[in-house]
Parts: structure tokens; C-alpha cells; sequence
């Protein structure tokens, strides 16, 4: 698919801060880049007409320089709308020695009749460092439209170095069985990803304090976390997407110590 939205980002340190100096897109992709008050970069995402329509393919590329900060989100959830073609959207970073990119998306909302794709791919120099959120929602439970599109699959692939260090997927095709039943009353799945120096302590932290949790202690929801090396891999599916999130920002806290300010204060 061509991409229909292009997107390109540099971020470098400049006097003890995270600059921008490359920040391009086209339409229906945007970029906004607010001001906050701790060292990071803070960019979001959006598209023009509220979400994805048939055909739109967006892609992003970002290159975090040396100590350089990065947070990166989006506006709002990901809309995606019905059709024969579907969407997609694909993210490329490139994070030098001492970079640290923390992507934290609203979820992707997926209507009924929706075909959607995902890609994310990271490469990490030695000294780089990750903070990743994934999150889908079960679509518009209002209107009936409950794990109700066509398709969805994502990709994930993370490099260390120029080697692989985790290689994600997740495909939901109600075509190999009723979704809705097989997500056994879940709406809301998210994972998450911490690898690299700067946030192992807390990828440590998190291991431990998800491996400690008794089952059955958090109702409606469940978590699952294993290892990387130098990180962690946290899974989570929740009956409501404020649980899903709640769950991600509380596991996630450590963000505002890391780039200086509270990324979730105005958020769920």
C-alpha cells in the first residue's frame, strides 16, 4: 500500500534539551509539538478527518540523536474506519548511544468492518533505551461493534545493536473463530516494552512486582510479564480500556522520572 501520510522526525540535544530539528509530514498526517517542562521532545500524532479511511497507509520515521529524548503519542485513539482496502500505519526509530524514545499511543479502535495493520520497527544503539505502549480496544461497545472488524495484525520488531532482541506478533481475524469469544469478554489488550540501561532498574522492578501478583487480585483483568534481556515484556487484557490504561500508567510511572514531566497527567 502506498503510504498516503509521510511522516519524518530528528530530534538532538541542543544546551541540555531535546530539540526538533526535522519535523515534516503530509497531510493526512500531523504533527504537533508541544512545549512541557522537563528535557524530552514531546511530539503527537493526528490525522486530518479523525481517524483512518479506506486506503490511508501513514508512516513515521524518527531519529533520536546522542542523549537525546523522545516522547511520542498520539492526539486521541486511532480511529479506524471501514473498507475494502483497509489502512495501515508503520513507525521507524532509530535511536543513537544514549537515546531514549518512550512511545506512548492511545489505543486503536477498530470499527466494525475495519482492516487495519501495524509495524513498528526499533533499532537501538548499545547505549539506547525503550519505553513502548501498544494498546488495542474492542471497537465502539456502544453500538454493538464489540471485536466486530475484519482484521487486525501488528508487528513489532526491536534491534539492539543490529540484532534482534524481540520479534512481536498479533493477528485477530475473526475468520479463524468468533473474536468475541475468544477474547473470552476482554475489550482492551496492551503491552508493554521496556529494554535497554536506562530503564532496566525499572523493567527489574516490573518483573518482579507482576510475577508477585496473585491471580484473580485484579478483577477483570490479567498480566503477564517475561524477561528480555536488559528489559521487560508486560502483557495485559482488561474488560475496560480504563483498566488496560490504568494498569499501563501505573506500571509506567517511572516515565516522568526519566524525561522530567508527567506525559499522563492530562491522560487517562
Amino acid at each position: 500500500m502506498t503510504p498516503s501520510g509521510h511522516g519524518a522526525l530528528t530530534v538532538s540535544r541542543v544546551r541540555g534539551r531535546s530539540v526538533a530539528t526535522r519535523a515534516r509530514a503530509d497531510s493526512p498526517l500531523r504533527l504537533l509539538l508541544p512545549d512541557n517542562r522537563g528535557d524530552a521532545l514531546w511530539a503527537y500524532t493526528t490525522s486530518y478527518g479523525g481517524g483512518l479511511v479506506d486506503g490511508d497507509a501513514l508512516s513515521l520515521h524518527a531519529h533520536v540523536g546522542p542523549g537525546a529524548s523522545l516522547m511520542l503519542a498520539t492526539q486521541a485513539s486511532t480511529k479506524v474506519f471501514r473498507g475494502p482496502r483497509g489502512s495501515s500505519q508503520r513507525t521507524g526509530l532509530r535511536l543513537d548511544d544514549g537515546a531514549l524514545a518512550v512511545l506512548l499511543p492511545d489505543p486503536v479502535v477498530c470499527f466494525a468492518g475495519a482492516s487495519y495493520s501495524q509495524r513498528i520497527d526499533v533499532d537501538l544503539a548499545p547505549g539506547a533505551s525503550l519505553v513502548l505502549l501498544d494498546a488495542l480496544h474492542a471497537g465502539r461497545i456502544s453500538r454493538g461493534e464489540r471485536w466486530q472488524f475484519s482484521r487486525y495484525a501488528s508487528r513489532l520488531d526491536v534491534r539492539r545493536d543490529g540484532r534482534l532482541a524481540l520479534s512481536d506478533r498479533v493477528l485477530l481475524d475473526p475468520s479463524h473463530g468468533p473474536l468475541d469469544a475468544r477474547l473470552c469478554g476482554f475489550d482492551a489488550l496492551a503491552t508493554l516494552v521496556l529494554l535497554g540501561d536506562r530503564v532496566a532498574p525499572f523493567a527489574a522492578a516490573l518483573l518482579d512486582r507482576v510475577g508477585r501478583t496473585s491471580p484473580g487480585a485484579h478483577p477483570g483483568r490479567i498480566e503477564s510479564a517475561s524477561p528480555l534481556d536488559g528489559g521487560a515484556l508486560v502483557r495485559i487484557a482488561a474488560s475496560t480500556a480504563a483498566a488496560a490504561l490504568g494498569a499501563a500508567r501505573s506500571h509506567l510511572a517511572f516515565v516522568a522520572e526519566l524525561i522530567g514531566d508527567d506525559p499522563f497527567t492530562r491522560r487517562w
